[in-house]
C-alpha cells in the first residue's frame, strides 16, 4: 500500500522531523510581530504544557499571517508542533476531492451511495442544522456530501469522501504541498471498523503552520488552482461552527474557516477579511473547549487588534 509505505518514512524522521519544518520562502518573519502574538499567548495563559491523555503532555501551536501589507509576514508560538487536529484535517479531504472532480475524474454533482459503517454520526454536530444524520443507503451528491462535511463537520459525511479521493491521493497531495506529517491517516471512525492498514496506523496530526499555509494558497487562488480554491473558500465561508476564534471578531468581518474539537482538542483556523484588514490565524490546543473558549474569544479580539494597530 503505497500510503503506508510514505507514511513510515515520514513518521520515522527519514524524511521529516518535527522541529525542522522549512518555513516556505514567500513569507517574511519580523521580530516585533512575533513578540506582540507572544504576549497575547502569554496573557491569555496559553503558553502552558497540557495533559492530552493517551496523546501526552502537549502544547499549543499557533500561527499568524499578516496580510494586509505589502508582503505575507508570519508568526506564532510553536507553529511547527504537530496535534491531533479533530476536524480540521476534514478540509485536506475537500482539497484532494475537488481536485480530482477539476481534474475531470468525476462531477461534483455525481450519485453516491453512503454505506456503513462510515455512517457514524448518531448526533447532528451543529443541532440547528436542519439536514438529517446520513443513513446507510441514503443517495446524495458528492457536492452535498462536500457542503456537510465543511459547513456541519459531518464525520459521516468525511468518511465517505476519504473513500472517494482515497487517501493515496489525499497524501500524494499533502506530499507535493510540502505539508508532510499532517498526512490524512483515519477515517473518523472506531479502529476496529477501519480498512485493514489503517487499524494501527497512528493519528492524523497537524500544525499551525500547515494549515495557515493551506488557507494562504487560498487567499492566493494557489491551491492545486484558483477553481480549487474559490469552491474552498465558498465552502469555509459557510461555516457554521462560530463558537470559537469568530466569538472575538467584530461583526462585519468575514472569517472562512474550518473549526475542529473532540476530546481535549479545541482547534479554529481561516482567513478574516474585514475591508483593508486582511491576515490568517491558526490555532489549535489541547485544551478541552468548555475551559478554552473564553481564551479563543480573547485571541482572536487581540490578534485582530494587533493587525489593525500595524496598519493604520
Amino acid at each position: 500500500m503505497k500510503f503506508l509505505q510514505l507514511g513510515i518514512l515520514i513518521f520515522s524522521g527519514s524524511l521529516f522531523t518535527v522541529g525542522q519544518i522549512k518555513v516556505p520562502g514567500y513569507f517574511h518573519q519580523k521580530n516585533s510581530f512575533n513578540d506582540s502574538l507572544k504576549k497575547i499567548i502569554h496573557e491569555t495563559g496559553l503558553d502552558s504544557t497540557w495533559d492530552a491523555g493517551e496523546d501526552g503532555m502537549k502544547k499549543i501551536s499557533f500561527a499568524v499571517i499578516d496580510l494586509t501589507g505589502n508582503k505575507p509576514v508570519l508568526g506564532g508560538v510553536n507553529f511547527d508542533e504537530f496535534i491531533y487536529p479533530a476536524s480540521i484535517y476534514k478540509m485536506y479531504v475537500a482539497m484532494e476531492v475537488l481536485r480530482q472532480a477539476g481534474n475531470g475524474g468525476f462531477s461534483l454533482f455525481k450519485q453516491y451511495i453512503v454505506k456503513a459503517p462510515n455512517n457514524v454520526d448518531k448526533t447532528r454536530e451543529i443541532n440547528y442544522d436542519p439536514r438529517p444524520l446520513l443513513k446507510d443507503g441514503d443517495t446524495v451528491t458528492i457536492n452535498y456530501l462536500l457542503d456537510l462535511m465543511i459547513t456541519r463537520s459531518d464525520n459521516s459525511a468525511a468518511n465517505s469522501l476519504i473513500d472517494v479521493a482515497t487517501r493515496d491521493s489525499i497524501n500524494t497531495t499533502m506530499y507535493n504541498n510540502g505539508w508532510q506529517g499532517s498526512e490524512v491517516t483515519r477515517k473518523f471512525l472506531s479502529r476496529k471498523f477501519e480498512d485493514p492498514g489503517y487499524d494501527t496506523v497512528k493519528s492524523t496530526e497537524t500544525c499551525a503552520l500547515h494549515a495557515a499555509d493551506f488557507m494562504y494558497k487560498i487567499y492566493k487562488n494557489q491551491l492545486i488552482n484558483s477553481w480549487v480554491s474559490m469552491q474552498m473558500k465558498a465552502l469555509l465561508g459557510r461555516q457554521l461552527d462560530t463558537s470559537k476564534l469568530s466569538r472575538g471578531l467584530p461583526p462585519g468581518a468575514m472569517f472562512y474557516h474550518k473549526t475542529g474539537w473532540w476530546s481535549f482538542f479545541t482547534n479554529d483556523v481561516g482567513i478574516v477579511e474585514d475591508g483593508k484588514i486582511r491576515y490568517i490565524i491558526s490555532l489549535f490546543t489541547p485544551v478541552t473547549e468548555e475551559e478554552v473558549r473564553p481564551r479563543l474569544k480573547e485571541v482572536a479580539r487581540r490578534v485582530y487588534n494587533l493587525v489593525s494597530s500595524l496598519h493604520k
